[in-house]
């Protein structure tokens, strides 16, 4: 790791030390003790389940370089002792990334964050080495594991940034300094934190206050707050309006295989095909084409990385089965995101069919807003079926059936659906909508 030794961290997090410490940089920061290597930092977290602090004799036998710690132990390793290792671990990732003078691309919203995490790092492999974010680690805890993933031949970054509650971003943001700052859309997610929409917004807008004063930020013009708002900081809109910069024009659908359109800037014209499906998906390459014109690509080489995106999981993924079109989306939900798989849901052949579950962190607006999403799913479905607590408010205003939970929706799934279904599946993470995909997939059969 560039310039990261034990006694850096002693430096930069100023704890206080037991034992010596080695020579020589570290080699990985690990918070996960099944992954612990020969010379890394091993950070121990508390958590409500699981104290990392139990595994610093593990951080020892396995020759850790040091260890990041609320506490001394007896173990055989050299300790560096902080009153908050999370605190000391984004500390120690601010200036990990201040080691690297490479354009720093952060990425927030409400919805599609890690879809346009992905379209953007794509793109921008086409001519850069392009660090991203992996799996779900835009947190407190997961973004300065990204940034401890920087190399020497890292030529640029783009970092995944979620949120729930205000100060968040700020933190979040302190580490990484965005040079250019992407919103993807505000939309009605963790309003139990945040109040209203605008409240999101400003929630997210915190991670301006950490860019510089010439950092660019791209926002979705087709989204009224985006649009309107002062961000402080030069700002290109993309969408499908005239007024965006960056915007597309003969969008066309080729089903499950994807999306074409023409990528429009100024006096440019790029045609793209997009290797994934849905309207949603357009907005990505928008904003993937937008980032990539900032940092002088060429249009062939946006083209390209639009060309080589990959789908991430159950996000927007379509698979087709002998006798079902399964649009598996089960990774998380809100109304906006659960609005937007639904008219993507009607680009697909056969009869259409929406599984919808709980819609969680909506606060006091959550049963009128999973009603607002039952009609507006009934109004592009013939049949929406709904399951979990909250969603029998969704079920009501889909007038559809309702199951209080997904062991009973199993049960009656093969009376619910027919030979050439195009079926919809989507819900918060915490209701496991995994099983209801994998059941669909059973029953739909090898094609």
């Amino acid at each position: 790791m560039k310039e990261l030794t034990p006694s850096v961290v002693l430096t930069v997090t100023g704890g206080a030390l037991r034992g010596t410490l080695p020579t020589g940089e570290i080699t990985s920061v690990i918070t996960d003790s099944r992954t612990i290597q020969p010379g890394c930092l091993f950070a121990a977290i508390p958590g409500a389940r699981v104290d990392g602090h139990d595994f610093i004799p593990q951080a020892a036998e396995k020759g850790a370089a040091c260890v990041l710690c609320q506490r001394f132990t007896d173990a055989p390793v050299a300790q560096i002792q902080v009153p908050d290792t999370q605190a000391a671990l984004r500390a120690l990732a601010a200036w990990y990334r201040g080691r690297f003078s490479i354009p720093f691309v952060g990425v927030t919203g409400s919805v599609g964050k890690t879809t346009a995490k992905e379209m953007i790092a794509a793109v921008l492999s086409a001519r850069f080495d392009t660090l991203k974010t992996e799996k779900n680690f835009n947190n407190e805890l997961g973004v300065p594991l990204t940034l401890f993933r920087l190399r020497e031949e890292h030529q640029a970054a783009v970092v995944e940034m979620g949120i729930s509650g205000f100060g968040e971003m700020t933190r979040l943001a302190e580490m990484v300094r965005p040079d250019i700052g992407v919103y993807t859309i505000i939309g009605d997610a963790h309003l139990e934190f945040l109040g209203d929409r605008p409240g999101v917004l400003r929630a997210k807008g915190e991670m301006v206050s950490c860019m510089k004063e010439d950092g660019v930020v791209i926002a979705n013009g087709d989204d009224a707050l985006l649009r309107g708002h002062d961000f402080g900081r030069r700002t290109v809109l993309f969408g499908l309006g005239e007024g965006c910069h960056v915007r597309a024009a003969d969008v066309q659908s080729d089903g499950p295989a994807g999306m074409k359109c023409v990528i429009l800037a100024g006096q440019r014209r790029i045609p793209v095909r997009i290797p994934a499906f849905g309207d949603h998906m357009v907005y990505a390459a928008l904003m993937g084409a937008a980032v990539g014109l900032e940092l002088g690509l060429t249009d062939e080489q946006i083209a390209r990385g639009v060309a080589a995106y990959e789908t991430v999981g159950s996000r927007g993924r379509v698979v087709e089965t002998e006798h079902l079109t399964v649009l598996d989306d089960c990774y998380n939900a809100n109304p906006t995101s659960v609005k937007s798989a639904l008219e993507s849901l009607a680009h697909l052949p056969g009869r259409h069919v929406a599984i919808l579950g709980d819609m969680r962190e909506l606060g006091r607006s959550s049963g009128a807003l999973h009603r607002q999403t039952g009609a507006f799913a009934a109004s592009v479905c013939p049949l929406v079926i709904a399951c979990g607590p909250e969603a029998r408010e969704l079920a009501a205003g889909a007038v559809g059936p309702w199951y209080p939970d997904v062991e009973a929706l199993l049960a009656a799934l093969p009376e619910l659906i027919q030979k050439g279904d195009a079926v919809l599946v989507k819900a918060s993470r915490a209701m496991g909508f995994e099983r209801v995909t994998e059941a669909l997939l059973a029953m739909g059969g090898k094609k």
